[in-house]
């Protein structure tokens, strides 16, 4: 008889057949053990027994959803065979490896194999107990088990560890999970993973080994990660995570190479559980180097017709500076840049460096040279399903038979990035037909462009704003932008339409449309309200990467109603309806390396407006706006450190014989003029039967035709809270507003306290104000606070000491 079977059964045939086995004159053996995941098997060998028998039949008992058919398929042991020990081994290992079976035995019986089973359970559901910091959904994309699946143990073993991995991730080291089965009728089972999240293990210590030039605080704020403490509610950078600590490495390596170190290294970067597994210590340990200053700068170029000494212009960086290996290479980039603009599309520039250690300087030389020459044979996209093809074609530097660099491949990928319409962008070159040829394959990934927006929040100008929205930046995969939107603030009701097109005729042109209806309640610092619904039609076109121009027409009725009974005459003037006929266009040129928080470049913006063509208004109204930005890398070994100049002017005239009103003027205070109510500086009114030294706080805010602002703001780095999204700022305004435009001009015919019609602050006297601010990325929404004190004002400018809006969209 040939038994195969689990271990405790095996072990008791064993000893039951050992008699047997010895008397016989055959040599009888013992097979080795064979290990199993769920179960030990022993085999108990019978060549001799069983040399030149073979099975006649084989005979499956035990299985009750799996047909007797599918289990002989498994097997290697075929009916006809001998009864071979291999085959039976194998065959043993083969109804295992299904994972259909919790327990399998080989029996034999005469010339007949009986194949006792026992089914594994099927899966009837997975349930997740005491899980709160990860969710039912999280934690069922990670697991193997499925309903209606076969459970094994070794399945739940290994989901186990999954979830263990999830919780680790949210730096809950100290989590178990035991998996449990309630068993059910018709061998089915729930399987329930009780879950201990236990609390979470946070950062307790962050030291840093072998630093010299920069303290542990200027370490720290470059890394990523952060020491727990209680403000960081809000944050996860206090959260242990190794890939976090592989990110922090490679940061203080930047941060050191942009620093002067060129030989820095990292030598190594660990985290450590406190014994009591409530806290991690981590260390980077690190050698620095010498520090080296930049030395003598060169040039070599081998271009046609453009020398080195033509190239000295390009050249940003500048002797005894710390070496950047980052501004040498912005450098390089921005040098090719410029020369395949300017007809050299293959320019390539490659920085050489020499290190003299004994005089600790880095001589860097520019060498300049034509690349290889290579072409754009094919241009593919993939990926797309509800973009056009010629909407991500337009956004592309490049095109069939253009000539191809890296640069192009860049600043493809970015152009596409910021079109919003995708989760990922891949740029890809392949070898073309010839050894010239470059086959550029693009690769997008598309998400939601659809935009339903709830909001709220509160504004100094406008008080409590409650807001609703939806857009779509994407119509039908066209690239169109088109929203509706409706805004209700305590003194503001507003409602919005707008649609644009970016590549309007499959041109460079931005075309769109706006419809609009605005109620502003200026209670706050005007003694009446304005009502506005219209049109504006607007286009623009880009003539280079950085300068474009756009025009915009508006036609709209205006209203001013709800004039209080003291106002001045020249409010009570403005009573009733006006309709604005207006052109106007905006000149700019921009070279900041990102919209939102510049750090580096310039904008130069140039717009004028006509007001006249139909309508009551008729006015030529100009204005210029310049902003630059300085980093403070080198001054403060921080790349967070911004310096913000900001200049503006402005001048309106009037033509033909128009009707002024006031709601067309400049106003100056608030946003333009920190420290200062909106409106709040300029020519004022005092109202009707006011008596003469009367408290005029309420007087009427007329605007005026010139004005001219200017501010200089330093933007810091708030230390231990930059991780929360908390930004500093501090400023210094000035600026001022004049020329009283009015219909009438009144000359104060009466002073004899019941009636007084003179103005007040209508002087180009400058007003100065400094203060600082905060700016809160908060999970809310976007918090401003601002406190300006006036330093220098004119009697009687409204003031503002503090000011803050806060807003989000959910």
């Amino acid at each position: 008889m040939l038994v195969l079977k689990s271990k405790r059964s095996a072990l008791l045939a064993s000893v039951c057949l050992l008699p047997a086995l010895l008397s016989q004159k055959a040599s009888a053996q013992f097979m080795p053990v064979h290990q199993h995941p769920v179960a030990s098997r022993q085999t108990v060998g019978d060549d001799v027994i069983a040399r030149n028998q073979r099975i006649e039949e084989i005979e499956v008992h035990g299985n009750d959803r799996i047909e007797p058919s599918t289990i002989l398929s498994y097997m290697v042991a075929r009916p006809g065979d001998t009864f071979n020990q291999d085959d039976l081994d194998r065959s043993l290992k083969t109804l295992y490896a299904t994972g259909l079976f919790k327990d399998v035995t080989l029996h034999r019986s005469g010339n007949m194999l009986q194949v006792q089973v026992v089914e594994n359970p099927i899966v009837n559901r997975i349930v997740f107990e005491g899980n709160h910091a990860a969710k039912d959904e999280d934690l069922r994309k990670v697991i193997g088990l499925r309903p209606r699946a076969v459970f094994t143990a070794e399945a739940a073993t290994s989901d186990r560890q999954k979830i263990l991995e999830v919780y680790a991730q949210k730096a809950r080291y100290g989590a178990e999970v035991t998996p449990q089965l309630i068993k059910l009728a018709h061998n089915r089972v729930d399987v329930v993973f009780q879950v201990n999240e236990g609390p979470q293990t946070l950062i307790k210590r962050i030291a840093f080994v072998g630093n010299r030039h920069f303290s542990e605080a200027q370490l720290a704020s470059v890394v990523s990660s952060k020491e727990t403490a209680w403000y960081r509610f809000f944050s996860s950078a206090d959260q242990y995570n190794p890939e976090r600590l592989r990110y922090d490495a490679e940061l203080l390596r930047r941060y050191y190479l942009a620093n002067g170190f060129v030989d820095f290294q990292m030598v190594n970067a660990t985290g450590e559980m406190s014994p009591d597994r409530k806290s991690f210590f981590v260390t980077f340990t690190i050698k620095e180097g010498p520090r080296y200053r930049l030395g003598k700068i060169d040039i070599r170029s081998s271009l046609r017709h453009m020398p080195a000494v033509k190239l000295r212009k390009y050249v940003e960086v500048y002797p005894n500076q710390w070496y950047d290996g980052n501004a040498v290479q912005q450098n390089v980039t921005n040098m090719e840049e410029s020369l395949q603009s300017e007809g050299n599309p293959f320019a390539m520039v490659r920085p050489e460096i020499a290190r003299n250690p004994e005089k600790q300087i880095v001589n860097l030389l520019f060498d300049v040279s034509e690349g290889p020459r290579m072409y754009v044979e094919r241009l593919d996209i993939n990926g797309n399903t509800v973009t056009r093809d010629n909407v991500i074609r337009r956004q592309m530097p490049m095109s069939e038979g253009d000539p191809y660099t890296p640069v192009l491949k860049k600043y493809a990928k970015q152009s596409l990035e910021d079109l919003g319409y995708f989760k990922t962008v891949t740029i890809n070159q392949g070898q073309g037909s010839a050894p010239d040829k470059v086959n550029v394959s693009t690769g997008v990934v598309e998400k939601p462009t659809g935009e339903f927006s709830l909001g709220g929040g509160y504004s100094t100008d406008v008080g409590v704003i409650g807001n609703i929205g939806l857009k779509q930046h994407n119509l039908l995969g066209t690239g169109v932008d088109a929203g509706i939107s409706g805004t209700m603030a305590y003194y503001q009701r507003q409602v919005d339409a707008s649609i644009t097109d970016p590549y309007f005729l499959n041109r460079n042109l931005v075309v769109g449309a706006d419809l609009f209806y605005i109620n502003n309640h200026y209670q706050t610092y005007q003694n009446y309200s304005e009502s506005r619904y219209g049109i504006t039609l607007r286009m623009g076109y880009a003539y280079t990467n950085h300068l474009s121009q756009s025009f915009n027409y508006s036609l709209m009725e205006r209203g001013v109603s709800g004039v209080w009974d003291h106002s001045s005459q020249y409010i009570l003037d403005n009573q009733g309806h006006s309709l604005l006929s207006q052109l106007g266009t905006v000149l700019q040129y921009d070279t900041r390396d990102r919209r939102m928080l510049p750090h580096k470049g310039f904008i130069l913006r140039l717009g004028g407006d006509v007001a006249g063509l139909g309508g009551d208004a008729r006015y030529l109204r100009g204005k210029f706006d310049a902003a630059y930005y300085l980093p403070l890398d080198d001054l403060m070994n921080n790349h967070d450190w911004t310096v913000e100049f900001k200049a503006g002017t402005g001048y309106m005239t009037d033509w033909g014989h128009g009707k002024d009103w006031i709601i067309d003027n400049f106003y100056l205070g608030g946003n333009n003029l920190r420290g200062f109510w909106d409106g709040g500086v300029g020519p004022r009114a005092i109202g009707q039967d006011t008596p003469v030294g009367h408290n005029r706080a309420g007087e009427d805010m007329l605007g005026g035709r010139f004005i001219y602002t200017g501010s200089v703001t330093v933007h810091f780095p708030i230390p231990y809270a930059s991780s929360m999204g908390l930004r500093g700022r501090a400023f210094v305004d000035t600026g001022s507003l004049a020329g009283l435009r009015v219909r009438r001009r009144l000359t104060n015919p009466e002073k004899d306290g019941s009636l007084y019609q003179g103005v007040s602050g209508n002087s180009l006297t400058p007003r100065v104000s400094a203060g600082a601010g905060i700016s809160w990325k908060s999970p809310f929404g976007l918090l401003n606070i601002d406190c300006g004190i006036p330093i220098r004002r004119s009697y009687n400018d409204r003031t503002q000491l503090l000011r803050f809006g806060f807003g989000q969209q959910f």
